[in-house]
């Protein structure tokens, strides 16, 4: 499946820019609010270890790339336009986008760490912007969003109900479209305590708190303290830390990494997005300003942080937040190769508790309808269709017109 990570979050805050250093695109970043009209949708990357070194062979990817024993898994990205106060209600495109938000997977929300940004998203004196307040008011908005189409549905979930349908898939058949499960909406009537009641009865309160919980769940979201670089960052981001002791906060430099992946695609440094330092190829090459925006880097960010944060909150959001599992489907299980002789050709990001059904879908809907079973390279047992996916398994599926063909082929 084609994972999808949204980045919201109020204009200014370096989403762009963080689009930008991810998918080495070049949509437009400036200080003007709401530069960002509609949507960018790139190709980002999740890197987790390949198995070809367990396996002792060289694999061919074909959708995914393998540098140096790490295997780069293709995820979309979508930046969107900064929201603001009464996005909700469309104020700013707000509703737009946050549907456009409410479809992908997980969320990354991108705050100015710095605070050097108003109410409105306007660029304004470092410090004296209050990242903790832009979160809280994005993530209301969006809350609110889902309340307002929650509230929209209710005689269809009514109606579902009386019908006899279990209340969570009631709920959820008119969330769908933002990828709500009535596994989601389960959880969620159990966490607000609303399990029983009629929804038709529900108060503004129990709304709310629905709503809130639905939010959170169908789309998990990790905070990306932005600017770190730059003065007040380190101690807005303890803040921010310590204000949401639920969420996962990561310190970054979107800007830090785009300079990094820039001047590696020109050839002048060699950096591998989440590495923690970079080698200069010639310094002869480097102009001043060049030599100086690279000695920033290393001493603002590399040595303060780390690392910039722009890879590793994609892979947080991914396998943290997500819970995906790598799973290598093959062919030939004992040569680890497609049908053209490719060595561990695809990699499927797939979720936690999905089984060898959901992987035989994911890959072709014929694969799934004559499905029999799976074989484990490592061990050669046969997994039932209920098998459920571990991280890193390598399948080779077999289904009743592979075998139907596999008979066809052998002499009488």
């Amino acid at each position: 499946m084609k994972v999808s990570i949204g980045l919201v979050g109020k204009t200014n805050a370096g989403k762009t820019t963080f689009f930008n250093a991810a998918t080495l695109g070049t949509a437009e970043v400036s200080t003007y609010p709401f530069t960002t009209k509609r949507e960018n949708v790139g190709t980002a990357y999740v890197v987790t270890p390949c198995v070809h070194r367990e396996f002792g062979v060289t694999c061919n990817p074909r959708n995914s790339i393998c540098k140096d024993g790490w295997r780069w898994v293709p995820i979309e990205l979508i930046d969107l336009p900064g929201l603001i106060r009464g996005a909700h209600e469309g104020r700013g495109l707000g509703t737009q986008f946050i549907s456009v938000a409410a479809q992908s997977d997980a969320l990354i929300h991108v705050v100015d760490a710095s605070g050097s940004i108003d109410e409105e998203g306007r660029i304004a004196e470092p410090g004296t912007g209050d990242p903790v307040r832009d979160y809280e008011e994005v993530e209301g908005e969006i809350v609110l969003w889902y309340r307002d189409k929650i509230v929209r549905n209710v005689k269809e979930m009514t109606k579902g109900m009386r019908s006899g349908l279990p209340p969570e898939k009631a709920i959820a058949a008119p969330l769908q479209g933002i990828k709500v499960t009535a596994e989601h909406v389960a959880l969620a009537l159990e966490r607000t305590g609303l399990s029983g009641g009629d929804i038709a009865y529900w108060n503004d309160g129990e709304m709310w708190r629905f709503a809130s919980a639905l939010r959170e769940i169908s789309k998990p979201t990790l905070v990306l303290a932005n600017k770190m670089d730059r003065p007040n960052a380190v101690a807005n981001y303890r803040r921010l830390r310590d204000a949401f002791k639920d969420v996962l906060v990561v310190p970054a430099s979107a800007e830090a990494e785009l300079i990094l992946r820039r001047a590696e695609q020109r050839g002048l440094i060699r950096y591998l997005p989440g590495d923690e330092s970079f080698e200069i190829v010639d310094a002869s090459g480097l102009t001043e300003q060049q030599r100086w925006a690279l000695d920033q880097v290393r001493r603002l960010v590399l040595h303060e942080i780390m690392r910039t944060g722009v890879q590793f909150a994609l892979n947080v959001a991914v396998f943290k937040l997500l819970k995906m599992n790598t799973v290598y489907p093959v062919y030939d299980p004992v040569k680890l190769t497609d049908r053209s002789g490719n060595v561990l050709p695809d990699v499927y990001l797939m979720p936690d508790g999905s089984t060898v059904k959901d992987l035989a879908r994911a890959i072709h809907s014929d694969l799934e309808r004559g499905l029999l079973y799976a074989i484990d390279a490592r061990t050669g047992l046969r997994l039932p269709a209920t098998y459920k996916l571990r991280d890193r398994d390598v399948l080779s599926i077999v289904s009743a017109l592979q075998e139907k063909a596999q008979r066809g082929a052998e002499p009488p």
